[in-house]
């Protein structure tokens, strides 16, 4: 009787297939995929923060915005993207000697560098376009409390919170190479975002739309002066939203990411469904 979806092994043997074609993209695409996958996963942390924004209780705008995040990762699937946290996975092709290391490196640096363009490209078009001034500028205020927020993690929170947001983001990776059927990929994509949005865990290529977003947004006066009033920030914290100060975010959280990827995910699904264990 045929599946009608394919099975952990058949999963982990497509997705090498498909990371090993990764690396061998010529320049060129690579770098256009990766800024369309920066754009799409900015659409989804755009669209989520202007539906979660005004609700006051945490944990019910964080289900919201969970719910509308997903968007991005699947126009990356659907429509085609490089996305830096899934493109981690290409470690399982290093392990089979498919991919060197070097090889693994120069696609993760040049995808994170193209996501990071599509995603400041959004969120230019977001900012002039006006989407900030909804409820009085409080979504331009919000804005600014997330840059700060994420501005301010310490580097162990950055870490481990990236991991375990791209232990999630990997998982959803797979799961959507297990269902055969659109509705089979999407509803495997949404559970696994869904709940590193609701548990607010951090990742890389999302914050290149948060934290620039956040910046400009400071940039505004009325802005600044709805956040002091609403959350508030203090002149101190909106100081702190430089392209230098967001590195204390990038750094360790980019680092938290590679590790759930790969170390997390990758590795030991390689290591249960492709290595042989026979005694040689």
């Amino acid at each position: 009787m045929d599946n009608h979806f394919n099975t952990p092994a058949e999963v982990i043997d497509l997705s090498i297939k498909a990371c090993e074609n990764k690396t061998r993209l010529p320049l060129g695409k690579m770098i256009l995929l990766g800024i369309m996958a920066g754009a799409f996963i900015a659409f989804g942390g755009a669209t989520s923060s202007t539906a979660a924004h005004a609700v006051e209780n945490v944990g019910v705008s964080r289900a919201l915005a969970g719910c509308i995040f997903p968007v991005g990762l699947m126009l990356i699937v659907f429509l085609g993207g490089e996305l830096f946290t899934g493109n981690c996975l290409i470690i399982m092709d290093v392990f089979d000697k498919r991919v060197t290391w070097g090889g693994l490196f120069r696609d993760l640096f040049i995808v994170f560098f193209s996501n990071l363009v599509g995603a400041l490209c959004v969120d230019l078009l977001i900012v002039y376009s006006g989407n900030l001034n909804y409820s009085g500028g409080l979504l331009g205020a919000y804005t600014i409390k997330v840059a700060v927020g994420k501005i301010a993690i310490s580097p162990l929170q950055g870490i481990t919170s990236g991991i375990l947001c791209n232990i999630l983001v990997c998982l959803a990776v797979l799961m959507a190479t297990s269902a055969r059927d659109i509705a089979g990929k999407v509803w495997a994509i949404f559970f696994p975002i869904c709940a590193f949005v609701v548990g607010g865990f951090e990742h890389c290529v999302a914050n290149m739309f948060y934290i620039p977003a956040g910046i400009l947004a400071s940039l505004n006066p009325a802005y600044v002066a709805k956040a002091e009033e609403a959350y508030g920030i203090t002149a101190e914290q909106i100081a702190t939203l430089t392209p230098l100060h967001s590195l204390a975010n990038f750094i360790p959280v980019t680092l938290g990411n590679m590790l759930g990827g790969m170390i997390f995910v990758g590795l030991p699904l390689y290591l249960i469904y492709k290595k042989n264990w026979e005694n040689k």
